[in-house]
């Protein structure tokens, strides 16, 4: 036998040294992987086990203050397709049942088939009848959930108040957004043991995780009170002409808004298509931009999100001043000559160039006669009409549980001229929000105090338990009781005795004041005209405040013409509805 060579000892050494170096390589990252990295593969392996279906949680309901549901979770189903558990030769197959039962398109679907995620779905939002024909089907690999849409049983009904929601549930505008967190509640899940396939192991532990629900929003909207202003509005605008029409209405004792209308509206359970056709047709040719532009201003809610110059409705904020200061009185005789001289401008009376002659302050209230309330705002001063604005809540947002609440455009007072404050007096020169204005007349309505709107009076359960009151919040004391007494009475005067009088309804007492002012949004040039009435009812003891807004009226563009008669077209069928007691005659 051969002795070995010096070399092949090298040799052997080295292969061996190459071997042994393998080895405890080897060890080192098995014990790297068991050991350091250990945790990390456990989880990934016990994820690649697992699989995590989502349970649901119901969206609360949205409902009027009588219980009617105005925004509801429906049960729908959901098509989910496991491409590891259909053969490739079956997808063709698999994709043509599948868009034929869903009139969905071929290829789109065969595409979702041979995705290689574990879990895909292929159509949501599907009734029962169309669930049935799936399951029929009986398709490898094609799975069946149960899902929820939101459905608007009203459809149009307070549409901008409700709002809508996403694709995903959450929502997207009114009380669907303002509440989104208390709606939507805390989803579940259910945890199953699968093969690498995606089938469920008979030997695995399934744990279930069960859903919260969501809170159901019950709103202080009247769902009848809501259809009669929307009915109203709607046949003025046919008689006006008007570009848009608006109604708000509440409790002025509460802050409970009642209704809240526009003609301006949309249907929720399909919101991002516009009523009109022709309107419908425009949205589809512009871009995303332009779309979510037109889609923000189709939701918004413009008695809250936007502005207006309320005319002489706000006169009613001058006389409360100049009452509760005693810098007159409603026996005040004044003498209007058609116009007066600020500063060397000359502002003119509506009337202009008659004029009114001698007249009480009571009877220019009913006359709204600019010169007079030019001298109420000269004794008051700037200061003291300044401080009036703040304690009617002008100067701030109401506060109101709704989303996208705008601020009133009033000029910084240091920088008011004469003029400005002058035309302040009588309502133009400022802009403020629908809200704001009826919120400051509720507080005449209310013995002096003004009280938070808002639109939402309780938060329950899905056994009807109440979770969360959301009652009335005083906000301060504006003007005294002895002040709101004088001022309803001139109120009153107006509707049963000048200029108010078409909105009086027989058998009730009502007050108001009527306001006309240029919409300065379209332009100095434009003419057009925001026509408004703002009243309480019944004036002895009001339940009801109510403001009609209506924009650009053709002919008869003065309040007493325009929105007077929508207001007792909307009174007459609210006041007998809310059992509120007729008049002794």
């Amino acid at each position: 036998m051969a002795k070995p060579t010096s070399l092949s000892k090298k040799r052997s050494i080295y292969m061996f040294g190459i071997l042994a170096a393998l080895i405890v390589g080897l060890c080192l990252r098995t014990g790297y992987i068991q050991v350091v990295k250990g945790e990390t593969y456990t989880a990934m392996a016990e994820q690649q086990q697992t699989r995590n279906k989502v349970v649901s949680a119901a969206r609360g309901s949205i409902s009027d203050r009588n219980g009617d549901v105005m925004a509801v979770s429906a049960t729908t189903y959901v098509i989910w397709a496991r491409p590891a558990n259909i053969d490739k030769k079956a997808q063709n197959a698999t994709a043509k049942e599948l868009a034929k039962i869903l009139g969905l398109d071929k290829k789109e679907v065969k595409k979702k088939l041979r995705q290689e995620s574990v879990l895909v779905k292929i159509a949501k939002d599907l009734d029962e009848k169309t669930m049935e024909k799936v399951k029929k089907a009986e398709l490898k690999g094609i799975e069946i959930t149960k899902g929820k849409t939101r459905y608007y049983p009203m459809k149009t009904l307070a549409a901008q108040v409700i709002g809508n929601v996403s694709s995903d549930g959450d929502g997207l505008a009114g009380l669907e957004l303002q509440y989104n967190d208390e709606l939507n509640g805390i989803a579940g899940r259910q945890v199953e043991k699968t093969d690498p396939a995606g089938r469920t192991l008979s030997y695995g532990t399934n744990d279930t995780y069960q859903a919260e629900d969501g809170l159901n929003v019950v709103s202080t909207l009247d769902a009848v009170v809501q259809s009669h202003a929307e009915k109203a509005i709607k046949n003025g605008k046919k008689t006006t002409k008007a570009d848009k029409i608006t109604c708000l209405m509440m409790n002025p004792k509460t802050g409970e808004i009642l209704a809240s209308a526009t003609t301006e509206t949309y249907d929720p359970n399909n919101a991002r298509v516009p009523l009109s056709e022709s309107e419908a047709q425009k949205v589809e040719k512009m871009s995303a931009k332009e779309k979510a532009e037109y889609l923000n201003k189709m939701w918004r809610n413009p008695l809250v999100s936007d502005t207006y110059e309320p005319g002489s409705t706000f006169k009613l904020l001058t006389l409360s001043a100049t009452l509760e200061e005693k810098t007159s009185k409603l026996k005040e005789h004044f003498h209007c000559s058609g116009s007066y001289n600020v500063s060397g401008k000359v502002l003119k009376c509506w009337k202009y160039p008659e004029a009114h002659g001698d007249e009480t302050l009571k009877q220019a209230v009913g006359n709204s006669c600019n010169p007079v309330f030019i001298q109420l705002g000269k004794r008051l001063g700037i200061d003291t009409f300044y401080r009036y604005l703040d304690l009617f809540g002008i100067t701030e947002k109401t506060g109101v549980d709704y989303p996208g609440e705008a601020q009133a455009q009033i000029q910084d007072k240091s920088k008011l001229t004469s003029v400005d404050f002058a035309t302040m007096s009588y309502g133009q020169g400022i802009s403020v929000t629908p809200i704001q204005l009826l919120t400051a007349v509720s507080a005449i309505g209310n013995d002096g105090v003004l009280v938070r709107p808002h639109l939402v009076s309780k938060l329950t359960d899905s056994d009807g338990k109440t979770v969360k009151s959301c009652g009335t919040e005083v906000v301060r004391q504006a003007i005294s009781k002895e002040t709101a007494d004088e001022v309803k009475e001139a109120m009153e005067y107006v509707v049963e005795e000048s200029g108010g009088t078409a909105a009086k309804v027989k058998g009730y007492k009502m007050g108001g004041k009527t306001g006309t002012a240029q919409n300065e949004s379209k332009g100095l040039a434009s003419k057009t005209y925001y026509a408004s009435f703002v009243g309480l009812a019944p004036i002895d003891d009001p339940q009801v405040a109510i403001l009609v807004v209506v924009d650009n009226p053709k002919g008869k563009v003065h309040g007493s013409e325009a929105a007077a008669p929508i207001v007792k077209e909307i009174m007459e069928k609210t006041l007998p509805y809310l059992n509120t007691r007729p008049e002794n005659k």
